[in-house]
Protein backbone atom coordinates (compact mmCIF):
# COMPACT_ATOMS: atom_id res chain seq x y z
CA UNK A 1 0.00 0.00 0.00
CA UNK A 2 1.43 3.36 -1.03
CA UNK A 3 1.35 5.86 1.85
CA UNK A 4 -0.38 8.37 -0.42
CA UNK A 5 -3.29 5.96 -0.86
CA UNK A 6 -4.00 5.89 2.87
CA UNK A 7 -6.62 8.60 3.11
CA UNK A 8 -7.12 10.60 6.31
CA UNK A 9 -10.77 11.60 6.84
CA UNK A 10 -11.11 14.06 9.75
CA UNK A 11 -14.38 14.92 11.38
CA UNK A 12 -16.19 18.18 11.94
CA UNK A 13 -13.80 21.15 12.26
CA UNK A 14 -10.88 19.10 10.92
CA UNK A 15 -8.08 17.51 13.00
CA UNK A 16 -5.53 19.82 14.61
CA UNK A 17 -1.74 19.34 14.72
CA UNK A 18 -1.77 17.24 17.91
CA UNK A 19 -4.49 14.86 16.70
CA UNK A 20 -3.30 11.32 15.98
CA UNK A 21 -4.55 11.68 12.39
CA UNK A 22 -2.28 14.68 11.85
CA UNK A 23 0.61 12.89 13.52
CA UNK A 24 0.18 9.90 11.23
CA UNK A 25 -0.05 12.16 8.19
CA UNK A 26 3.24 13.86 9.07
CA UNK A 27 5.06 10.68 10.08
CA UNK A 28 3.94 8.39 7.26
CA UNK A 29 3.01 10.60 4.31
CA UNK A 30 -0.69 9.76 4.31
CA UNK A 31 -3.12 11.93 2.33
CA UNK A 32 -5.67 14.15 4.05
CA UNK A 33 -8.94 14.52 2.17
CA UNK A 34 -9.50 18.26 2.43
CA UNK A 35 -13.07 19.53 2.57
CA UNK A 36 -14.29 22.86 1.25
CA UNK A 37 -15.99 23.72 4.54
CA UNK A 38 -14.90 22.07 7.78
CA UNK A 39 -17.13 24.23 9.98
CA UNK A 40 -20.45 23.72 8.18
CA UNK A 41 -20.18 20.20 6.78
CA UNK A 42 -22.67 19.18 4.12
CA UNK A 43 -23.02 15.44 3.73
CA UNK A 44 -23.43 15.55 -0.04
CA UNK A 45 -20.35 17.73 -0.46
CA UNK A 46 -18.24 15.52 1.80
CA UNK A 47 -19.32 12.36 -0.03
CA UNK A 48 -18.59 13.94 -3.42
CA UNK A 49 -15.15 15.04 -2.28
CA UNK A 50 -14.27 11.54 -1.08
CA UNK A 51 -15.46 10.09 -4.38
CA UNK A 52 -13.31 12.59 -6.28
CA UNK A 53 -10.17 11.71 -4.34
CA UNK A 54 -10.77 7.96 -4.61
CA UNK A 55 -11.19 8.19 -8.37
CA UNK A 56 -7.77 9.84 -8.55
CA UNK A 57 -6.03 7.03 -6.64
CA UNK A 58 -4.02 4.57 -8.74
CA UNK A 59 -4.96 1.61 -6.51
CA UNK A 60 -7.58 0.79 -3.87
CA UNK A 61 -7.25 3.05 -0.86
CA UNK A 62 -7.42 2.50 2.89
CA UNK A 63 -9.59 5.01 4.75
CA UNK A 64 -8.65 6.35 8.20
CA UNK A 65 -11.71 8.14 9.54
CA UNK A 66 -12.38 9.95 12.80
CA UNK A 67 -15.73 11.07 14.18
CA UNK A 68 -17.92 12.53 11.40
CA UNK A 69 -15.51 11.00 8.90
CA UNK A 70 -16.88 7.58 9.93
CA UNK A 71 -20.43 8.66 9.10
CA UNK A 72 -19.08 10.05 5.83
CA UNK A 73 -17.61 6.64 4.95
CA UNK A 74 -20.89 4.85 5.65
CA UNK A 75 -22.87 7.37 3.60
CA UNK A 76 -20.40 7.23 0.71
CA UNK A 77 -20.39 3.43 0.65
CA UNK A 78 -24.20 3.36 0.57
CA UNK A 79 -24.35 5.59 -2.51
CA UNK A 80 -21.17 5.08 -4.53
CA UNK A 81 -20.77 2.69 -7.45
CA UNK A 82 -17.02 2.70 -6.90
CA UNK A 83 -16.72 0.96 -3.54
CA UNK A 84 -14.14 -1.39 -5.05
CA UNK A 85 -11.76 1.56 -4.83
CA UNK A 86 -11.56 1.05 -1.05
CA UNK A 87 -9.62 -1.86 0.40
CA UNK A 88 -10.37 -1.28 4.08
CA UNK A 89 -11.37 1.33 6.64
CA UNK A 90 -10.30 2.20 10.17
CA UNK A 91 -13.27 3.96 11.79
CA UNK A 92 -12.59 5.79 15.05
CA UNK A 93 -15.16 7.32 17.41
CA UNK A 94 -18.26 7.43 15.20
CA UNK A 95 -20.67 10.05 16.57
CA UNK A 96 -24.37 9.40 16.98
CA UNK A 97 -25.65 12.05 14.57
CA UNK A 98 -29.20 10.86 15.24
CA UNK A 99 -29.05 12.35 18.75
CA UNK A 100 -31.08 15.54 19.14
CA UNK A 101 -28.09 17.72 20.04
CA UNK A 102 -26.01 16.49 17.12
CA UNK A 103 -28.93 16.74 14.71
CA UNK A 104 -29.02 20.44 15.51
CA UNK A 105 -25.25 20.92 15.33
CA UNK A 106 -24.84 18.80 12.18
CA UNK A 107 -28.04 19.08 10.15
CA UNK A 108 -28.33 16.64 7.27
CA UNK A 109 -26.15 13.94 8.82
CA UNK A 110 -29.01 11.82 10.16
CA UNK A 111 -29.88 9.07 9.85
CA UNK A 112 -26.63 7.16 10.17
CA UNK A 113 -26.59 4.79 7.21
CA UNK A 114 -26.32 1.32 8.70
CA UNK A 115 -25.67 -1.32 6.08
CA UNK A 116 -22.71 -3.66 5.63
CA UNK A 117 -19.59 -2.03 4.25
CA UNK A 118 -18.25 -3.88 1.20
CA UNK A 119 -14.68 -3.81 2.50
CA UNK A 120 -12.85 -4.82 5.67
CA UNK A 121 -13.44 -2.42 8.53
CA UNK A 122 -12.55 -1.94 12.18
CA UNK A 123 -14.26 0.40 14.66
CA UNK A 124 -12.45 1.86 17.67
CA UNK A 125 -14.78 3.43 20.26
CA UNK A 126 -14.32 4.86 23.72
CA UNK A 127 -16.48 3.76 26.63
CA UNK A 128 -17.13 7.39 27.63
CA UNK A 129 -17.31 9.19 24.29
CA UNK A 130 -19.45 12.31 24.84
CA UNK A 131 -20.84 12.06 21.32
CA UNK A 132 -21.85 8.41 21.22
CA UNK A 133 -23.02 5.90 23.82
CA UNK A 134 -21.07 2.62 23.84
CA UNK A 135 -24.13 0.60 22.83
CA UNK A 136 -24.68 2.81 19.80
CA UNK A 137 -21.04 2.50 18.71
CA UNK A 138 -21.34 -1.28 18.93
CA UNK A 139 -24.59 -1.15 16.96
CA UNK A 140 -22.92 0.87 14.21
CA UNK A 141 -20.03 -1.61 14.03
CA UNK A 142 -22.46 -4.53 13.85
CA UNK A 143 -24.49 -2.90 11.09
CA UNK A 144 -21.35 -2.11 9.09
CA UNK A 145 -20.01 -5.65 9.53
CA UNK A 146 -16.92 -4.25 11.27
CA UNK A 147 -14.75 -5.66 14.01
CA UNK A 148 -14.98 -3.65 17.23
CA UNK A 149 -12.39 -2.44 19.74
CA UNK A 150 -13.28 -0.99 23.13
CA UNK A 151 -10.56 1.62 23.62
CA UNK A 152 -11.48 2.22 27.25
CA UNK A 153 -12.53 5.53 28.81
CA UNK A 154 -10.65 7.92 26.52
CA UNK A 155 -13.26 10.50 25.56
CA UNK A 156 -13.68 11.22 21.85
CA UNK A 157 -10.35 9.59 20.90
CA UNK A 158 -8.96 12.90 19.70
CA UNK A 159 -6.10 15.19 20.70
CA UNK A 160 -7.67 15.77 24.12
CA UNK A 161 -7.55 12.03 24.80
CA UNK A 162 -3.78 12.06 25.19
CA UNK A 163 -3.22 9.32 22.62
CA UNK A 164 -0.07 10.81 21.13
CA UNK A 165 0.95 8.84 18.06
CA UNK A 166 -1.45 6.06 19.14
CA UNK A 167 0.76 3.15 18.03
CA UNK A 168 -1.80 0.47 18.94
CA UNK A 169 -4.32 1.81 16.44
CA UNK A 170 -1.58 2.24 13.85
CA UNK A 171 -0.70 -1.43 14.25
CA UNK A 172 -4.33 -2.22 13.43
CA UNK A 173 -4.10 0.01 10.38
CA UNK A 174 -1.04 -1.89 9.18
CA UNK A 175 -2.99 -5.15 9.46
CA UNK A 176 -5.86 -3.66 7.46
CA UNK A 177 -3.40 -2.47 4.80
CA UNK A 178 -1.89 -5.95 4.57
CA UNK A 179 -5.29 -7.53 4.15
CA UNK A 180 -5.23 -9.22 7.56
CA UNK A 181 -7.84 -8.82 10.27
CA UNK A 182 -6.96 -8.83 13.95
CA UNK A 183 -8.17 -12.08 15.54
CA UNK A 184 -10.93 -11.71 18.11
CA UNK A 185 -8.76 -13.35 20.75
CA UNK A 186 -5.88 -10.88 20.37
CA UNK A 187 -5.73 -8.38 23.23
CA UNK A 188 -5.47 -4.67 22.61
CA UNK A 189 -3.15 -2.79 24.93
CA UNK A 190 -4.36 0.71 25.73
CA UNK A 191 -1.99 3.48 26.75
CA UNK A 192 -3.32 3.05 30.29
CA UNK A 193 -2.08 -0.53 30.38
CA UNK A 194 -5.52 -2.11 30.42
CA UNK A 195 -6.29 -5.02 28.16
CA UNK A 196 -9.22 -4.94 25.79
CA UNK A 197 -10.07 -7.61 23.26
CA UNK A 198 -11.07 -7.29 19.66
CA UNK A 199 -14.59 -8.44 18.97
CA UNK A 200 -16.10 -9.48 15.68
CA UNK A 201 -19.63 -8.14 15.59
Amino acid sequence: MKPGNVLILPGWQNSGPDHWQSRWERAHGYTRVEQHDWMRPLRGDWIARLEEVLLSCDQPAVLVAHSLGCIQVAAWAAHSKNTQRVKAALLVAPPDTERDDLRQALPGWAPVLQQPLPFASLVFASSDDPFCAPARARAFAAAWGASFVDAGPRGHLNADSGLGDWPQAHDSLRLLCSGADKPASTPYQTTEGKMHGYEKT
